[in-house]
This record gives structure tokens, sequence and C-alpha cells, in this order.
């Protein structure tokens, strides 16, 4: 997840990666870890409206198809009452950063932790050690699927980009990317690329739609164009620059674009 650094100065102490610091999360009822995949998954196909709400009291009127929530705090009640409306339920996932305000936060080793990611609480994750991350990353995966979301949007899957304290490759990184993947396709769950741009190219065929940020102000929502042309959607929000600078580049392409504040609460402005 790209954020301008001028950004940590102005924002609450209490928002990371878009998301409010989450309360205590209810204990889960019994669950059956591992795969149980349940008939074909989920495809959005390209121009799907979409909401992202990860702060504040999620406003369940907005209508459209999509919602993308917060794994951790939304309960599986509330993710029936989105499918009761007829609304398809993405999860939002950290996979590739340690937040310590998170249940599971005790069971990531320090060794996997990593420098700061710019947010208050987040550390990057050493994702070459697939071998401790896998069994944690399958644990919040089978969490979403037990609260019967329909989707995956793992974050902060470009570590091999940015100065994470380990020496991640291109290669470390597409390896855990389609660990990840897989991690929710053998749950019966579709999931996005979450930016990574420049891995498009080789993971368009591991992924079922991608969620960007900014790539109008970066000038770089063509590199999205893979996915739609595959026919899947592309989620996309900018923060920064007018509705009127980027929704007219966004029906272009075919992207599903919105304007969001940066806590990402309710407000949204769609294309």
């Amino acid at each position: 997840m790209r954020r301008a650094a001028a950004l940590l100065l102005t924002l609450p102490l209490f928002l990371t990666a878009g998301c409010a610091r989450p309360g205590p999360e209810p204990a889960p009822g019994p669950s059956e870890s591992g795969p149980r995949p349940t008939g074909p998954r989920w495809q959005p196909r390209p121009g799907l409206a979409w909401q992202w709400q990860l702060s504040g009291k999620l406003d369940l009127s907005v209508d459209v198809p999509v919602y993308d929530v917060d794994a951790h705090t939304t309960s599986a009640e509330t993710v029936a009452a989105l499918h009761a409306k007829g609304r398809k339920v993405v999860c939002y996932l950290s996979t590739g950063a340690w937040e310590e305000f998170r249940p599971d936060a005790a069971r990531f080793p320090t060794e996997v932790l990593g420098k700061g990611n710019g947010w208050k609480g987040e550390r990057w994750l050493d994702v070459r050690r697939t071998d401790v991350l896998e069994p944690l990353m399958a644990a919040r995966m089978d969490m979403c699927r037990d609260k019967g979301f329909d989707a995956v949007e793992p974050d902060n899957m470009d570590g091999h980009l940015n100065e994470t304290g380990f020496p991640l490759t291109a290669a470390d990184q597409l390896r855990y990317n389609r660990l990840i993947a897989r991690l929710a396709h053998d749950r019966g769950m579709a999931v996005g690329l979450k930016n990574d741009l420049d891995q498009i190219p080789e993971l368009v065929g591991d992924f079922d739609f991608a969620v960007n940020e900014q790539c109008a102000q970066f000038d770089e929502c063509a590199q999205l164009t893979p996915f739609i042309e595959a026919g899947k959607a592309v989620f996309h929000v900018e923060y920064e620059i007018p509705a009127e600078d980027f929704c007219g580049q966004a029906r272009r392409l075919k992207l599903s674009s919105m304007l969001k504040k940066y806590e990402l609460g309710a407000w949204r402005r769609e294309c």
C-alpha cells in the first residue's frame, strides 16, 4: 500500500493502512480448519460498483453490489445481512505486514517482523518464510470463509518494492502472492491482487480481480488492463485528486472507480 509520508503527520494515530484500530474480536465459534470449498467461486466482472469501508460504523445502506470490509471486526451476522441485501462481501486482510492490534498478533515470531511500513503498529513481513506464514494466513482465510465472505482482499502484497528490512526479490513476492491466492481458492473464495502493478502480467491468471489505490494520481491505470481484458474487475480508489480528473479515464478503462478519504469510512463518491 502506497501512502505519502506527509500524510502520517496529519492522520490520527488510530488509523492504519486506511482502517481504524479495531476493538476486541469476539471469540470464534467451532471451526473446521483447512480448505472446504463449496461450488464455483465468485468472479467479479469489470464495471461492478463497490463500497470499501474499513473504519467507523458500517453503513449497510449503500446501494452497490460489492462491499469490501475488515476481516476481523466484521461479524458473520453482518456478512449475512449484506448477503440478504444481495451484496457480495470481500474480506480485507493484511497478508504482507504484521499489525500489532490484531487478535493473532502474538502468533507471529519476531524473526519474520521487519521494518515499519509507515503506519503505527505495523511492520513488513518476511514473505520468504512461508513455513511460518502459511499456517498463520491459512487460519485467517479460515476465519473469512467461516464468516461467509465471498472473496479476500490481501493487502501489503508488494513488499519487494519497499524497504522491508529483508532482501526480498520479485521472485519471492510472486511465490508468496501465489500462495495467498491458493489459500483463498482452496476455501472457495475469490481473491484480489492489491496494487503490485509490476507483477500483473505474471499474476493476472492467479487472481480473480484487482484492487488498486491511486493509479490515476501516479499515471499507472493502463497497467491494470490485463485484468479487464481477462474479464476481471478492477476496484480502484483515489484520495487526493478530484473525481473529474480521473473518472473519464476510469470509465474508458472500465475500472470500478471512486473517490474516498484516507480513513476509508462510509463516505464515497462514485465515478
